[in-house]
């Protein structure tokens, strides 16, 4: 359900230039104390590859704080979906996460990214690794028929602290395994591997962890990573994008770029 914030932000103290969209808050929901989600209206102008990120603030300074964030639902969709951490004391998340349904949000006109189809060479099977937030582009991604006619089968993995922030990755898989175009489309294909890493949490471990010790392959069932066949995604925070990023060179992928394609991709933009 849509939660109410009580803070309101300002009204717009900042000319909108040419290179930025206002635009109108749709939905916001809280999941944690530290994680929500919110989606707004889309310009009709507006085009992006699903996985892309986009500069996003609000207009309550004269000069706003724009910050990068992938956009979680796919391109095909009428709406644009972020998912958020709240940083307390954030020059932007402090006040974007009081943000209620009709606010504005502000948004530069050109989206980016290394998380899409085209930076990756044809595979079998696609991984999505994530943590916290870094499902975001992810949720996109699973929601692309795109996705599915490209991979016989895709499967996600995020890693956070505890089972609640897990909700949002596994509400994403739910709802595409119910719609009713989707779920035609996907079939079997989707896979979620979700796991806790705080102290009691059941499957505690670390998804490099798995990677390495092969409790990964073992509980889905597949052989363990191969450049031959796999391809893979990664965003997340910083010490896990450098760690499994590491584990699929030494197995011998090579990462990927829109102008070169290859076997994995990492969005540089939140590692830089």
């Amino acid at each position: 359900m849509n939660v109410t914030v009580e803070a309101r932000q300002t009204e717009n103290a900042f000319p909108i230039p040419a290179n930025v969209f206002a635009e109108t808050v749709t939905e916001v929901r809280h999941y944690t104390d530290s994680l929500f989600m919110f989606r707004m209206t889309r310009p009709a102008s507006f085009r992006f590859r699903t996985g892309e990120f986009a500069m996003i603030g609000l207009p309550n300074a004269e000069k706003p704080v724009f910050r990068a964030y992938s956009i979680a639902s796919p391109a095909w969709d009428e709406e644009l979906e972020f998912f958020s951490i709240k940083v307390p004391g954030g020059p932007l998340t402090e006040h974007l996460q009081k943000i209620q349904v009709g606010d504005t949000v502000l948004m530069r006109k050109k989206p980016t990214g290394t998380l899409v189809l085209d930076a990756l060479v044809p595979g079998r099977r696609l991984y999505l690794f994530s943590t916290g937030t870094g499902v975001a582009p992810f949720a996109g991604i699973i929601r692309d028929p795109e996705t599915y006619e490209k991979f016989e089968e895709v499967i996600l993995t995020q890693t956070t602290r505890t089972l609640d922030e897990l909700r949002y990755g596994q509400d994403l898989v739910a709802a595409v395994k119910s719609d009713e175009i989707l779920s035609e489309i996907v079939g079997d294909k989707l896979r979620f591997l979700g796991a806790a890493t705080r102290e009691g949490e059941p499957r505690g471990e670390r998804i490099t962890t798995m990677i390495e010790n092969g409790r990964l392959a073992a509980e889905l069932g597949v052989p363990a990573l191969d450049p031959a066949t796999d391809r893979a995604m990664i965003c997340g925070s910083m010490a896990m994008l450098k760690d499994t990023a590491a584990l699929l060179e030494a197995a011998a992928f090579e990462e990927g770029a829109n102008s070169k394609p290859g076997t994995y991709v990492v969005e540089r933009a939140f590692v830089d």
